[in-house]
C-alpha cells in the first residue's frame, strides 16, 4: 500500500515540483505588492490573481501531459485544462491534475491507432490534426461538465477544510503528516494535497497555514538535536551536520532514518507537528506560496511581515517540543549505534542470483524527486569510489527517470519496490541514510570483491575515428527524448570522446531549441558552455525504427549524437546534412539492419578518421 501511495504520489508532485520556480515568483511577487506586503502596490498586486488562475494551473497541466506523452502531450492538456479553468474561473489545479493527464493519455492512444495507418508523407499534417480535434473536444467537454463537476467536489472538499479550521482542529493533521513524510510521502502530501488547498486559501485570504503543516522543519530539528544531545556514537557524530542540511538546506529526508532506527521516534515527530501547527492555527500564520525546499530561508523568505511571530513560534515550539520528547526517548536506548554493515551481508543480499563478476558502467542514486538527499549521496559515493581508484559514472535521478542503462540503482530501504521495476536484472542496493560512510565503506568493498567498473573516461586513448562501428546501434526500442539523448551521450562518454558533464549540456541546448532538423533526424549535441569536456570529435548513431518524439509532431527515427572538438563541430553538422540530404540514402539509414551501411555512408563523406 505504502509503493502504491508513493507511486501515486510521485505523479501528482511531478506535475507541480517542475513549476515551483513560478509558484515562488507568484509567492514573492503576493508578498512585496498585497496591500499589507512589504511595498503595497494595487497595479503590482493586479498581477496575483490572473497567475493563479490561468497561468500556475496551466503549467502544472502542461507538466502532467509531457510526462505521459512529451511536448505533445503538455499542449494539448494545456488546451483541455483551458476548457477547466474557463468553465469555473476558480484555481483549478485540482483541474489541471486531471484534465491535464487525461487529455495527454487520450492523444497517445489516438496517435498510437492512427499511427499504422497514416500515408507516408502525412504525417506531421495526420498528427497536428488529430491534435487539434482532440484539443477541440477536450477544451469544450472541460468547460461544459468536467470543470463544473470538479467545481463541486472543490466545494464540498472546502466545506471540510472549513469545518476542521473553524474548530480549531486542522493541528491534528499532523497526526497523518508527520509519519507520512517519514515513510517517504512527503512530496505526496506536500505537492499532492496542502499545495492545492494552500494556493485557493492564499488567494481568498492573503496566505495558507496550509503551506506550513508539511514544510515545517521543525519536528525534523528536535529529532536531530536530540540525537545531537543525548546520543551517542555515529549517531550523535552525524546529527549536527544533518541538522544543518535539514534546517537550512531544507532536505527532509535526511532526518527520516534516524527515526526510523528507534521507530519509537515516530510519537516525537507528531508531538513536534502538533505544538508547530496548533501555534501556527493560534497566530493564524501561514505563506503566500510552498516553500520549497523547506528550508529556514525559504519559509521566511514567502512570510508575510505580520506573520512572521507566529511563524518563528511555531517552528520553535515545534522543535522544542520533539527535541524534549525524543531526548527522553533517546536516552532510554541501550545503544546509539547506527547499525553495523557486513560486507557478506552486501554479497548475500545484492548480488543474489548473480554468477561471477558484474560489470558496472553507471551508478544511479534514486530518491523521491532526485534532487537533496539522492545528489549529496552520489557525491559522497563519487568522491570515497575515487579514492580507492574507481572512476564510475554515477547520476542521481527520480525515481521515475532511473535511465534503462543503469547498472546499481541505490535507493531508501522504504522506495525499493517501487524502484525495482525500473530496470530488470541491475542491481538494486538499499540504504538508510544517504550520509552514512560506513555504509559506503562496506558496499565499496563488497563492489570491489565482486564487480568490474566501466570507466567513464577513456584517458589512456584518445579515439582515432569519429564514428567507430560499435556507436552504430540499431533497431533500438522507443524511448523518451530525454532518455536518447542521455544514451546517446553515454555512448559519446563510453567511447572517450566526451567526460560524463557533457550529456547535460546535450540536455540543456535541447531545452532552448530542438535538434530536430526534419526528414526524421535529430542531431543532439552539447551547448557552448560544455565544449571543456570535449576529448575529441566524434559521433554516434542510433536507429529507432519507432521513432522518438522531439516535441511539436517532431519524429526522429534516427537521433546522432555530435560532439566537435575546437572548430570542427560545424563541418561535423555540414558532414551530416550532406550525408542525410540524398532521399535514396537516408532511407537506407532508417530502415538498414546492418550497421556497416551507415558505417560506409558516412565513410564516403570523409567523417571517420580525426
Amino acid at each position: 500500500m505504502t509503493s502504491k501511495l508513493q507511486r501515486i504520489g510521485r505523479f501528482l508532485s511531478r506535475m507541480v515540483m517542475p513549476n515551483i520556480s513560478a509558484f515562488i515568483a507568484w509567492g514573492i511577487i503576493t508578498t512585496l505588492f498585497n496591500p499589507d506586503g512589504w511595498f503595497p502596490s494595487t497595479a503590482m498586486n493586479m498581477l496575483v490573481v490572473p497567475l493563479m488562475i490561468y497561468a500556475l494551473p496551466s503549467l502544472v497541466a502542461y507538466a502532467g501531459g509531457q510526462h505521459i506523452y512529451g511536448h505533445k502531450g503538455g499542449i494539448i492538456a494545456v488546451v483541455g485544462t483551458m476548457g477547466v479553468i474557463i468553465g469555473t474561473q476558480t484555481p483549478m489545479f485540482v483541474g489541471a491534475m486531471i484534465m491535464g493527464p487525461i487529455s495527454a493519455y487520450l492523444l497517445k492512444r489516438v496517435d498510437g491507432m492512427l499511427k499504422r495507418h497514416t500515408p507516408i508523407g502525412f504525417e506531421m499534417l495526420m498528427s497536428n490534426f488529430t491534435a487539434g480535434v482532440l484539443g477541440t473536444i477536450m477544451i469544450i467537454l472541460g468547460y461544459v461538465m468536467i470543470g463544473p463537476i470538479i467545481g463541486h467536489l472543490n466545494a464540498l472538499f472546502k466545506l471540510g477544510v472549513d469545518f476542521a479550521v473553524s474548530r480549531s482542529l486542522l493541528f491534528l493533521a499532523a497526526i497523518f503528516i508527520e509519519p507520512g513524510k517519514v515513510l517517504f510521502l512527503n512530496n505526496a502530501i506536500n505537492h499532492g494535497i496542502l499545495t492545492p488547498l494552500g494556493l485557493q486559501q492564499s488567494l481568498a485570504k492573503g496566505d495558507a497555514i496550509f503551506f506550513l503543516l508539511e514544510t515545517n522543519p521543525g519536528p525534523g530539528i528536535g529529532i536531530l538535536a536530540a540525537y545531537w544531545v543525548n546520543g551517542r556514537g555515529s549517531a550523535k557524530l552525524t546529527a549536527p551536520g544533518a541538522l544543518i542540511i535539514h534546517a537550512l538546506g531544507g532536505i527532509h529526508e535526511i532526518y527520516f532514518p534516524y527515526v526510523m532506527m528507534y521507530p519509537v521516534l515516530f510519537v516525537s515527530v507528531i508531538i513536534g507537528g502538533l505544538v508547530g501547527d496548533f501555534i501556527f492555527q493560534l497566530f493564524d500564520s501561514g505563506l503566500v506560496a510552498m516553500a520549497s525546499p523547506g528550508s529556514l530561508l525559504a519559509i521566511l523568505a514567502l512570510a508575510p511581515k505580520n506573520k512572521l511571530f507566529g511563524i518563528l513560534l511555531g517552528i520553535i515550539g515545534s522543535s522544542v517540543a520533539s527535541f524534549l520528547s525524543a531526548g527522553l526517548l533517546i536516552a532510554r536506548r541501550e545503544s546509539w549505534e547506527m547499525p553495523d554493515h557486513d560486507e557478506m551481508a552486501f554479497e548475500t543480499d545484492i548480488f543474489k542470483g548473480y554468477q561471477g563478476n558484474y560489470e558496472i558502467a553507471k551508478i544511479v542514486f534514486a530518491c523521491d524527486a532526485g534532487m537533496g538527499s539522492s545528489a549529496m549521496g552520489a557525491s559522497l559515493l563519487q568522491k570515497m569510489l575515487r579514492a580507492s581508484g574507481v572512476n564510475v559514472l554515477i547520476e542521481n535521478v527520480s525515481l521515475d527517470d532511473i535511465p534503462e542503462d543503469a547498472s546499481a540503482i541505490i535507493t531508501f530501504n522504504d522506495l525499493l519496490p517501487c524502484a525495482r521495476q525500473a530496470v530488470p536484472g541491475a542491481l538494486y542496493i538499499g540504504i538508510k541514510d544517504f550520509l552514512d560512510r560506513a555504509y559506503y565503506e562496506a558496499l565499496i568493498d563488497a563492489l570491489l570483491k565482486r564487480c568490474h567498473f566501466k570507466e567513464v573516461t577513456m584517458n589512456h586513448q584518445v579515439p582515432d575515428q569519429i564514428l567507430m562501428k560499435s556507436n552504430i546501434i540499431l533497431d533500438k526500442a522507443s524511448v523518451s527524448k530525454e532518455e536518447a539523448i542521455r544514451y546517446a551521450g553515454q555512448l559519446l562518454v563510453e567511447s572517450g570522446y566526451v567526460e560524463a558533464n557533457y550529456i547535460e549540456g546535450m540536455l540543456a541546448r535541447e531545452e532552448k531549441f530542438t535538434t530536430f532538423i526534419g526528414n526524421g533526424v535529430a542531431i543532439p549535441h552539447g551547448e557552448n558552455a560544455v565544449k571543456d569536456s570535449i576529448i575529441a570529435s566524434g559521433i554516434v548513431v542510433v536507429q529507432y525504427p519507432n521513432g522518438i518524439d522531439f516535441g511539436s509532431g517532431n519524429i526522429a527515427k534516427l537521433v546522432i549524437g555530435i560532439a566537435g572538438k575546437g572548430n570542427e563541430h560545424l563541418q561535423i553538422l555540414s558532414n551530416v546534412a550532406e550525408a542525410i540530404e540524398e532521399d535514396e540514402l537516408l532511407n537506407q539509414m532508417l530502415r538498414t539492419k546492418n550497421p556497416d551501411t551507415i558505417y560506409d555512408i558516412f565513410a564516403a563523406e570523409g567523417m571517420l578518421a580525426q
